[in-house]
């Protein structure tokens, strides 16, 4: 029961039975009934009343109590207080009538009377009442034992009382039937009745035992008054008022008493007082030596009537033999009984005995002093020693030492425990085998006779199993170094623990720079061996007490744990040099398969500081790292903290730049491309400023970095939302110009893995020319430079679907990064974009106008049109235009408009040239459409 529904048990009675205020009224109230009733209530009169309705009164007040008791109640137990009830009101009627002859008629009693009938029926359901409040038998055997002893102690009874009493009287009364039977009705009912309150003491129930014992010793003190009365009766000596009266009278009131004050909550349990040593049960005893007790009064009867020199009456040898058959049926019946236990017994023992000696586990009793009494045979198959062997040593003895202390602990922490509260529990220790090993063992210990039991089990394996998953768990799988959670662990000890405060103490972090180029050319397979000779050589390259870990990928971390010192400078060269050795070493040609691999590692270092948690340590040397990488690799670098202000920074900018879309702070600008020989406008180049809600104005060079940082760390926009609202902002204001007349193609630089991107299918574009009306030939798709890891098969037929739509290509980005041969050769362009640093150092430097002359000469050869880019001075304009360029774009004749500012450009229509000489292989305003198979069909207008 838990511990709210025992606390509300103890409210619905309160005391419990621990009263002391109702006892004492209850013992109050019988004492004056006693003492009034010795001294004859002080006149006649009123002992006649006091002895007849005072005796009504007290029954009938049981008889309301135990009615009122059982009329809520739903339990088994019912029905003996509504038998008690009915009892008690036959007891009432019977000295109502009683009285009524006496106190109201002034006569005697006649005999038999109504009186009579109350008092006989007084018995019977007393008797019921007493058998419902028994403890059941649970066998038939039970059953036929309870009515034997029963019987033998009424028939041992009625012996006895016949041989004294009841023939003389059955002798003298003979001549009257009616007399006589009553006369015999009375002893013969309460021989019945006592015999059932001694052979049902013995069965009390567990429940309410409180209750049930007040109400047999109420009915006893009744019995007894019964027995009195019919030998005072005998005598004529039975007035009413009398002494007797106040056993009567006291009986009642107990019975009104037992089920209300007597009463205990069953849950009401007294705290355990420690052990107890077994002993005999009284109760066990007596109930066993009931029938041979039986037995020696019916021979006393006999006796009794030997010594007077009197005749054996029949009724008594009658009642003998059957007493004494009785008593040998029930010990036949016992006999049974004790060879099916024994045999049942036997079986148990042969049960339990094999299932120990089967069992995996080993079974250990310790006496208190430690010693073993018994040992299990499975000890032989789970230790390697003989039960023999173990059987009175010392469990001490038989336990590591390191785990000794801690298993005495725990074994007197179990023993001081409550044994209701804790019955068994749980001692994992080493325990030394027949090989002198150590194994792992797990026992479940019990208290057993103040020393205590052991089931013991072998669980080294699955130990070892356990440590190795912990292993798993901490360390990296294929470099079998520490991971990040086991690293960050030990970074937290190096800070928390007795270093706490060494600002010696530094973190490295490491990444291999080259190590997907490894991957791509030659597997994963190679990259991972390469993986594990880095992991190798760091591992031999730190310091013991030193930690070093991977951190998943190409990321290696070390700990450097301080030594103390106070000098800091000191310290950090030391580190750095710590560094740079490692950087060396990791920077170290690799053999794999036969071949020489190189990567370069850059690395970051970050000191502890006061108060800095393992996080923001580990936080600062990933900064310095990357601040490594972004300085140009395979170098050292130490953390500052204008780093972590440059990380908000960004972080703020791309935040910013999240909702930047959303908002409207994003706006479109034109820059007109020329004509190098006319001057005139032959298209406009789409680019995007984000003017910020600061007011700052970013270029694309600017916010597009920010952007790519953002979608590396997932906080910002990506840059395929912008690259879709560049290209329909572009196309939608391209309509508008063509609209109102001037028709100029727009260009838009988007990157391949935009292209190939599913985001953007060629549905959309062709949907997006179509609702705009934008006919064939004006727009352009700037290809930024081609990453070498896009498929040129998927790039090809995307660019060809497009050029099918209308839309001409421009390979931008040429003379830099990766725009090769390759892709002037598969890829379908129509115009070839000089970058930005061919055009810079055109006019100074002699090596750069060939390489550019030689471009531009492959794009003339190839019927390509060509746009120099960032072309800023006239002699750009005049250089480019000698070696045959065909336009640019660049402050030499404008920057990027505003789409105002770009219809008065688009009005005026061309720009001033420097030398203002047209050369006639090189006129001509805007691109010329392309005519072939790549430029076959018109998108319709709308």
């Amino acid at each position: 029961m838990s511990a709210p529904s025992a606390l509300l048990s103890r409210q619905a009675v309160p005391g419990g039975g621990t009263g002391l205020l109702p006892r004492l009224l209850l013992a109050g109230v019988c004492s004056g009934y006693g003492v009034g009733a010795a001294f004859g209530w002080g006149s006649p009169e009123v002992a006649l009343i006091m002895g007849d309705f005072g005796l009504s009164a007290a029954a009938l007040i049981a008889a309301v109590s135990c009615l009122l008791y059982a009329r809520p109640g739903k339990g088994r137990f019912r029905p003996a207080w509504l038998l008690f009830a009915l009892s008690s009101a036959m007891a009432s009627g019977g000295n109502a009538v009683w009285g009524w002859y006496e106190v109201v008629l002034h006569r005697e009693v006649p005999s038999p009377s109504i009186a009579d009938l109350f008092f006989l029926c007084f018995a019977p359901p007393a008797i019921v009442g007493l058998l419902v409040l028994a403890k059941r038998p649970v066998t038939r055997a039970g059953w036929v034992c309870l009515a034997l002893d029963a019987w033998l102690i009424g028939g041992s009874l009625l012996t006895l009382s016949w041989s004294l009493a009841l023939a003389h009287t059955a002798h003298v009364q003979g001549e009257s039937v009616a007399p006589a039977a009553l006369a015999l009705a009375y002893p013969l009912l309460d021989i019945v009745l006592v015999s059932m309150v001694l052979a049902l003491h013995f069965r009390r129930p567990a429940a309410n035992r409180a209750a049930v014992n007040t109400a047999i010793a109420a009915l006893a003190l009744t019995v007894l008054c019964d027995a009195l009365f019919t030998s005072q009766l005998l005598q004529d000596s039975y007035r009413s008022g009398q002494l007797l009266d106040a056993g009567w009278f006291a009986g009642s009131l107990l019975l009104a008493y037992a089920p209300w004050g007597a009463r205990r909550p069953v849950e009401a349990t007294r705290p355990p007082r420690g052990p107890r040593h077994p002993s005999r049960p009284v109760a066990g005893s007596l109930a066993a030596l009931t029938p041979y007790l039986a037995a020696a009064v019916c021979t006393l009867g006999i006796l009794y009537n030997v010594i007077e020199g009197r005749r054996v009456d029949r009724v008594v040898v009658l009642t003998g033999c059957t007493v004494v058959l009785a008593l040998v049926v029930r010990q036949g019946i016992m006999l049974l009984d004790n060879i099916a236990l024994t045999h049942e017994l036997a079986q148990k023992e042969n049960h339990f005995r094999s299932l120990v000696q089967g069992s995996s586990d080993v079974i250990m009793i310790a006496a208190p002093t430690g010693i073993l009494r018994y040992v299990s045979p499975a000890a032989a198959g789970v230790y390697g020693r003989e039960a023999e062997e173990l059987i009175g040593s010392e469990l001490a003895c038989l336990i590591h030492p390191e785990d000794l202390g801690r298993v005495v602990r725990e074994v007197r922490r179990f023993l001081a425990a409550p044994p209701a509260q804790e019955p068994t529990t749980r001692i994992e220790c080493r325990f030394r085998s027949g090989t002198g090993d150590w194994l792992n063992v797990e026992s479940t210990v019990k208290r057993h006779q103040g020393g205590l039991i052991f089931n013991s089990r072998d669980v080294t394996e699955r130990v070892r199993l356990q440590a190795q998953l912990q292993h798993n768990a901490e360390h990296d799988p294929l470099t079998d170094l520490p991971n990040r959670a086991l690293f960050t662990e030990r970074v937290r000890q190096a800070l928390t623990g007795r270093r706490a405060g060494d600002s010696g103490t530094a973190v490295l972090f490491i990444d291999l720079d080259g190590f997907k180029g490894v991957n791509d050319r030659l597997g994963h397979q190679a990259g991972d061996e390469l993986l594990i000779q880095a992991a190798r050589r760091l591992q031999d390259s730190v310091r013991t007490g030193d930690t070093a870990a991977r951190l998943g990928g190409d990321e290696f971390a070390a700990l450097i744990v301080g030594d103390g010192s106070r000098d800091v400078s000191a310290r950090e060269y030391q580190v750095r040099e710590i560094a740079d050795r490692l950087r060396l070493t990791l920077s170290q040609p690799y053999r794999i398969d036969g071949s020489e691999v190189r990567v370069a590692a850059s690395i970051g270092v970050a000191f502890a500081e006061p108060g800095i948690t393992p996080t923001d340590l580990m936080r600062n040397a990933d900064l310095a790292m990357y601040r490594a990488k972004a300085a140009g690799k395979d170098r050292v670098e130490l953390y500052a903290p204008q780093m972590q202000a440059e990380v908000v920074r960004r972080s703020e900018l791309a935040a910013r730049l999240r909702s930047a879309l959303h908002e409207g702070e994003f706006a479109l600008l034109h820059q007109p491309v020329v004509s190098l020989a006319t001057g005139r406008v032959a298209a406009v180049a789409a680019q995007a400023r984000w003017r910020s809600s600061q007011g700052i104005l970013f270029t694309p060079a600017e916010f597009l970095r920010v952007a790519d940082a953002a979608a590396e760390t997932q906080e910002g926009i990506r840059t395929a939302e912008l690259g879709r609202w560049l290209l329909e902002e572009a196309v939608e204001q391209a309509a508008e110009r063509g609209r109102l007349g001037h028709r100029v193609p727009v260009s838009v630089r988007l990157s391949a893995p935009r292209l190939l991107d599913k985001s953007l299918p060629l549905g959309s574009i062709e949907a997006l020319l179509t609702r705009h009306g934008l006919p064939s030939g004006a727009l352009i798709i700037e290809l930024a430079d081609s990453d070498p890891r896009i498929s040129f098969d998927d790039l090809e037929q995307r660019l060809v679907a497009l050029r099918r739509l209308g839309v001409r290509i421009a390979l931008d980005g040429i003379g830099s990064g990766y725009a090769a041969i390759n892709a002037l050769r598969r890829l379908p362009v129509d115009v070839l974009k000089l970058d930005r640093g061919l055009v810079e150092g055109v006019v100074e430097s002699a090596r750069l106008h060939k390489i550019t002359a030689g471009l531009l000469r492959i794009a003339c050869d190839l019927g390509m049109q060509s746009v120099a880019d960032g072309v800023d001075v006239p002699e750009q304009v005049l250089a480019l235009r000698a070696m045959g360029c065909t336009h640019g774009q660049g402050m030499a004749f404008s920057g990027a408009l505003d789409e105002y500012r770009l219809r008065r450009a688009l009005v005026r229509g061309e720009f001033p040239v420097p030398g203002g000489i047209a050369l006639p292989a090189l006129t001509g305003g805007a691109f010329p459409a392309r005519n072939g198979s790549n430029s076959e069909t018109r998108v319709p207008p709308t």
